[in-house]
């Protein structure tokens, strides 16, 4: 019957061409991709380690060592970008955004893990995820650094890659934490805007467009491996949010 995480057949029909080698090689291979694809989405949507995989799936070290070369080829954020523009096209967008919202989350790690810090203002140590999504909530990059880097510094990078890879973006938004670095740098290295959300009323109150990437963090709680940060290596964990966001996007194409 499967597991509720796994990718129905429309739903990897989209995406299959990503995981399928150029050319093949010796004998076939004795696990479809899909079932592997599928066991990944099962240890980051339950929250497991890859070794108490359950039975009925292929074997731990063949899933983990599936997600490690697809993570150094860059797969899950080729078909991520693909499925984006699949589901933009799908609502009536054009496929290249043309605004960017970003915002960070703090996150602490169970490990020693690489590029690891604290937050003082949120009493966090472990990492912070940076995420820049469209107008829709679809993620468009993802960074994951030490949780000490400040907003507004750390966001430089991640708007300059924002606009490399989507030249059809316009103007970027963030929060009040964005205020001084990241509106320099956007206005005088990029030649483009970022707009500061400003506060409403004192208290709680849903911010124009802020709301966007908030809902986009709500998302990814769904995702237990993503409670924490369990991983070692920034780029794992980015690959991580990279592949749960495919799973919510591809659900929305279909």
């Amino acid at each position: 019957m499967g597991y509720p995480s796994d990718l129905s057949e429309s739903e990897w029909q989209l995406i299959e061409h990503h995981f399928q080698p150029a050319t093949k090689r010796g004998s076939a291979a004795k696990h479809k991709k899909k079932q592997i694809v599928d066991a990944i989405l099962y240890v980051l949507k339950g929250g497991i380690p890859w070794r108490m995989m359950p039975n009925d799936c292929p074997p731990w070290q063949t899933v983990y060592d599936h997600f490690s070369r697809w993570n150094k080829k860059g797969v899950w954020e080729a078909a991520l970008d693909e499925v984006n523009q699949i589901h933009r096209e799908k609502v009536g967008k054009k496929t290249g955004p043309s605004y960017g919202i970003i915002d960070a989350q703090s996150v602490k790690t169970q490990y020693s893990s690489e590029d690891r810090g604290i937050d003082g203002g949120k009493k966090v140590k472990g990492h912070k995820r940076h995420i820049l999504v469209d107008i829709l909530g679809n993620l468009l990059h993802v960074s994951v650094h030490a949780a000490n880097w400040s907003d507004t510094k750390a966001a430089g990078s991640i708007l300059a890659r924002g606009a490399e890879k989507y030249p059809s973006i316009q103007a970027f938004s963030g929060d009040a934490g964005y205020r001084g670095t990241a509106v320099e740098f956007v206005d005088e290295t990029l030649g483009m805007t970022l707009h500061i959300s400003q506060k409403i009323k004192d208290g709680w109150a849903v911010l124009p467009k802020r709301w966007i990437v908030e809902r986009t963090f709500a998302w990814l709680n769904n995702f237990r491996r993503l409670a924490k940060d369990f991983e070692i290596l920034t780029g794992t964990a980015e690959n991580l949010v990279r592949i749960a966001m495919l799973k919510i996007t591809l659900a929305k194409c279909i």
